[in-house]
């Protein structure tokens, strides 16, 4: 799972590589087994050439020492690191390895911002990264970038379809979850199945409410209708 500063520094890197004019993708498996890389960059330069850069997100010291493998193959690399930790680990970090240190914005800018900020903080460069050659096949690692971009897009599809995807069990299923997560009983509002039974319920209350006041309408047209129609017998018995 990924902690709240891990996704804080994965948003404001997304939003910094569109600013350099990148396309970008998290997670992308490397060709030849060579692990994972946190954040992916393809950027098509002025000579026709083509610059792939690697970020790998590193928010703990033990995550930093982690065994899990560096995807380092791009031209630029880097590490995304905070301040703290950049501290911490600086002297272990190799000459060709850039990084990218994160601050996030404080609230009081947050506030003062004339418009929404796209990201929760901003990056600068703590140390700049050497070009090395690519370290994989181009073609097999373009092929891995457009099927992570895929991934994506797929997601972005599901979650805009929202429900309707799942299944009435499935449902059901998920809503006995999170009833287990902890019954409040003082505070009922707060429970989700609570929450659900009362705004059903008052669904249902105005789909009556309006179905009466249709009924009743109706009622009133009838009523005059048969007034109007007794009134000539009425006329001539005068």
């Amino acid at each position: 799972m990924k902690t709240k500063l891990t996704k804080q520094l994965e948003s404001t890197l997304y939003q910094y590589c569109l600013e350099q004019g990148s396309y970008v993708v998290e997670e992308v498996s490397m060709p030849d087994s060579k692990g994972i890389v946190d954040t992916l960059s393809y950027q098509q330069l002025s000579d026709g050439k083509i610059e792939w850069r690697c970020y790998e997100l590193k928010v703990t010291k033990s995550d930093f020492h982690s065994k899990a493998k560096l995807s380092f193959i791009g031209n630029y690399n880097y590490f995304v690191l905070p301040q703290k930790l950049y501290d911490e680990v600086s002297s272990e970090i190799p000459s060709h390895i850039g990084v990218l240190i994160y601050r996030a914005f404080d609230k009081e800018a947050i506030e003062a911002s004339p418009q929404t900020l796209r990201a929760p903080g901003f990056l600068t460069v703590a140390k700049k990264a050497q070009y090395q050659e690519l370290q994989v096949d181009e073609q097999q690692l373009t092929s891995h970038f457009v099927a992570s971009l895929f991934r994506e897009v797929d997601k972005a599809k599901k979650v805009e379809k929202g429900l309707q995807l799942y299944s009435d069990d499935r449902l059901f299923k998920e809503l006995k979850k999170r009833a287990k997560v902890g019954y409040d009983v003082y505070n009922p509002d707060h429970n989700l199945y609570d929450r659900f039974i009362e705004e059903m319920n008052s669904a249902a209350v105005t789909a009556l409410q309006e179905e009466l006041d249709a009924r009743n309408a109706e009622y009133q047209e009838l009523k005059l209708e048969l007034q109007q129609l007794q009134q000539p017998n009425l006329e001539d018995k005068i």
